[in-house]
């Protein structure tokens, strides 16, 4: 009897670099993959901090 779980198999989509700087081939990526998320933009504006005067043009340094 074949072993069920050889079904349940997944493969990561291709990467570039290597070590910290890898990353996955934008190239390589589809809507298959998860990739494509039309609402991210007003996802973010709902859930960014609002950025004050003070804030802007200076490093975070905590």
């Amino acid at each position: 009897m074949a072993n069920p779980l050889d079904k349940a198999t997944s493969s990561a989509p291709p990467t570039l670099g290597e070590g910290c700087l890898s990353r996955y081939d934008p190239d390589a990526l589809s809507p298959e993959d998860g990739t494509d998320f039309e609402g991210a933009a007003q996802l973010w504006e709902q859930l960014k901090p609002e950025e004050t005067e003070e804030d802007s043009g200076r490093l975070d340094t905590k």
